[in-house]
Protein backbone atom coordinates (compact mmCIF):
# COMPACT_ATOMS: atom_id res chain seq x y z
CA UNK A 1 0.00 0.00 0.00
CA UNK A 2 2.87 2.35 0.82
CA UNK A 3 4.36 1.73 -2.63
CA UNK A 4 1.10 2.76 -4.30
CA UNK A 5 0.91 5.95 -2.26
CA UNK A 6 4.55 6.78 -2.99
CA UNK A 7 4.08 6.10 -6.71
CA UNK A 8 0.96 8.28 -6.76
CA UNK A 9 2.79 11.12 -5.04
CA UNK A 10 5.75 10.75 -7.36
CA UNK A 11 3.52 10.89 -10.46
CA UNK A 12 1.21 13.64 -9.18
CA UNK A 13 2.99 16.42 -11.12
CA UNK A 14 2.61 14.45 -14.33
CA UNK A 15 -1.12 14.07 -13.70
CA UNK A 16 -1.45 17.76 -12.82
CA UNK A 17 -0.01 18.80 -16.19
CA UNK A 18 -2.06 16.24 -18.10
CA UNK A 19 -4.55 18.90 -19.25
CA UNK A 20 -2.18 20.22 -21.87
CA UNK A 21 -3.20 17.87 -24.64
CA UNK A 22 -1.68 19.85 -27.49
CA UNK A 23 0.00 16.82 -29.05
CA UNK A 24 -3.07 14.62 -28.72
CA UNK A 25 -5.30 17.35 -30.15
CA UNK A 26 -2.91 17.83 -33.08
CA UNK A 27 -2.83 14.08 -33.66
CA UNK A 28 -6.64 13.80 -33.66
CA UNK A 29 -6.97 16.74 -36.05
CA UNK A 30 -4.40 15.28 -38.43
CA UNK A 31 -6.25 11.95 -38.47
CA UNK A 32 -9.48 13.84 -39.19
CA UNK A 33 -7.84 15.63 -42.10
CA UNK A 34 -6.53 12.33 -43.48
CA UNK A 35 -10.01 10.80 -43.29
CA UNK A 36 -11.48 13.88 -44.99
CA UNK A 37 -8.95 13.51 -47.79
CA UNK A 38 -9.24 9.74 -48.16
CA UNK A 39 -13.03 9.42 -48.06
CA UNK A 40 -13.79 10.90 -51.51
CA UNK A 41 -10.91 8.91 -52.99
CA UNK A 42 -12.19 5.62 -51.58
CA UNK A 43 -15.76 6.33 -52.69
CA UNK A 44 -14.42 7.18 -56.15
CA UNK A 45 -12.50 3.90 -56.29
CA UNK A 46 -15.64 1.96 -55.35
CA UNK A 47 -17.59 3.80 -58.05
CA UNK A 48 -14.86 3.06 -60.58
CA UNK A 49 -14.95 -0.62 -59.59
CA UNK A 50 -18.68 -0.72 -60.27
CA UNK A 51 -18.28 0.93 -63.67
CA UNK A 52 -15.32 -1.32 -64.50
CA UNK A 53 -17.55 -4.32 -63.82
CA UNK A 54 -20.26 -2.76 -65.97
CA UNK A 55 -17.86 -2.26 -68.88
CA UNK A 56 -16.60 -5.83 -68.50
CA UNK A 57 -20.21 -7.08 -68.48
CA UNK A 58 -21.07 -5.15 -71.63
CA UNK A 59 -18.02 -6.43 -73.50
CA UNK A 60 -18.48 -10.05 -72.31
CA UNK A 61 -20.97 -10.93 -75.03
CA UNK A 62 -21.55 -14.67 -74.95
CA UNK A 63 -18.81 -15.56 -72.45
CA UNK A 64 -20.65 -16.66 -69.31
CA UNK A 65 -17.56 -16.85 -67.09
CA UNK A 66 -16.59 -13.28 -68.00
CA UNK A 67 -20.16 -12.15 -67.32
CA UNK A 68 -20.11 -13.86 -63.92
CA UNK A 69 -16.79 -12.18 -63.10
CA UNK A 70 -18.13 -8.79 -64.18
CA UNK A 71 -21.28 -9.29 -62.07
CA UNK A 72 -19.09 -10.10 -59.09
CA UNK A 73 -17.06 -6.90 -59.57
CA UNK A 74 -20.24 -4.81 -59.90
CA UNK A 75 -21.74 -6.44 -56.80
CA UNK A 76 -18.68 -5.74 -54.66
CA UNK A 77 -18.52 -2.17 -55.95
CA UNK A 78 -22.17 -1.65 -54.98
CA UNK A 79 -21.62 -3.26 -51.56
CA UNK A 80 -18.63 -1.00 -50.92
CA UNK A 81 -20.60 2.10 -51.92
CA UNK A 82 -23.59 1.06 -49.82
CA UNK A 83 -21.49 0.39 -46.72
CA UNK A 84 -19.50 3.63 -46.98
CA UNK A 85 -22.51 5.84 -47.60
CA UNK A 86 -24.57 4.05 -44.92
CA UNK A 87 -21.86 4.50 -42.30
CA UNK A 88 -21.49 8.15 -43.30
CA UNK A 89 -25.26 8.65 -42.95
CA UNK A 90 -25.34 6.79 -39.64
CA UNK A 91 -22.56 8.95 -38.23
CA UNK A 92 -24.37 12.08 -39.42
CA UNK A 93 -27.66 10.87 -37.88
CA UNK A 94 -26.08 10.01 -34.52
CA UNK A 95 -24.18 13.31 -34.51
CA UNK A 96 -27.38 15.23 -35.17
CA UNK A 97 -29.31 13.23 -32.56
CA UNK A 98 -26.66 13.90 -29.92
CA UNK A 99 -26.30 17.55 -30.87
CA UNK A 100 -22.74 17.24 -32.13
CA UNK A 101 -22.00 19.80 -34.82
CA UNK A 102 -19.88 18.08 -37.41
CA UNK A 103 -17.15 20.15 -38.93
CA UNK A 104 -16.64 22.25 -35.82
CA UNK A 105 -13.30 22.50 -34.13
CA UNK A 106 -12.46 20.16 -31.29
CA UNK A 107 -12.66 21.85 -27.91
CA UNK A 108 -10.50 20.17 -25.31
CA UNK A 109 -11.65 20.93 -21.76
CA UNK A 110 -9.02 22.62 -19.63
CA UNK A 111 -8.66 23.32 -15.95
CA UNK A 112 -9.10 27.05 -15.27
CA UNK A 113 -5.97 28.87 -14.23
CA UNK A 114 -3.46 26.56 -15.92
Amino acid sequence: MKKVILATLALAPAFAFAQTLGNVETFVRSIGRLVDLALPIVVGIALLAFFWGLVKFIFAQGDETAKADAKKIMLWGLIALFVMISVWGLVRFIGTALGVNQGDTIVVPRVPGL
